[in-house]
């Protein structure tokens, strides 16, 4: 991670019809599966970030959620992946994509209460089947990929200035 963060110009105006995609900041994260030590660390990075470039709290808060639920999702299902962060004229997307088992059956994984956790992990306080369905809630858009025995590609995206998930 780099240590100096570019500061937003907010003086500039934006044209928000040809300009929203335009990607102002951008830094990716690695994460390693089964680091539980380090879970949550880039979550917290990201939170940093955004805080810095002054981003709304409510939506730092709702990306928090969403980006700690993914880590760790990663951390206990996945290999690796990259989770990277773009920071939009009026949101920020995440991208979080790993390399790993894959979930065969999105749907079912959508469904809240619905975990493939293992007894290491329920015995961590994870597994009660919220990781997804949270990532979803807290976030404006929300697409999912996954390839069984390849991995899982999740984008999400929070505006600045959007409803309060309940």
């Amino acid at each position: 991670m780099h240590d100096e963060r570019p500061a937003l110009n907010r003086d500039e105006p934006t044209d928000r019809r040809a300009g929203r995609d335009e990607v102002l900041y951008r830094e990716s994260f690695r994460i390693k599966g089964n680091d539980f030590e380090h879970g949550g660390e880039s979550a917290a990075a990201i939170k940093a970030i955004l805080k810095q470039l002054s981003f709304p709290t409510e939506a730092i808060r709702r990306l928090s959620i969403a980006n700690f639920e993914a880590e760790m999702n990663v951390i206990m299902y996945a290999d690796e992946a990259e989770i990277t962060l773009e920071v939009l004229p009026d949101a920020v997307r995440v991208t979080v994509a790993d390399r790993g088992q894959g979930i065969p059956d999105i749907e079912w994984a959508m469904q809240e209460g619905n975990s493939t956790a293992t007894p290491e992990m329920r015995a961590r306080g994870f597994g009660a089947g919220l990781g997804l369905p949270n990532i979803r809630r807290n976030s404006d858009e929300f697409s999912i990929r996954s390839a069984a025995g390849v991995g899982t590609t999740l984008v999400y995206v929070v505006r600045a200035n959007a409803r309060v998930a309940p």
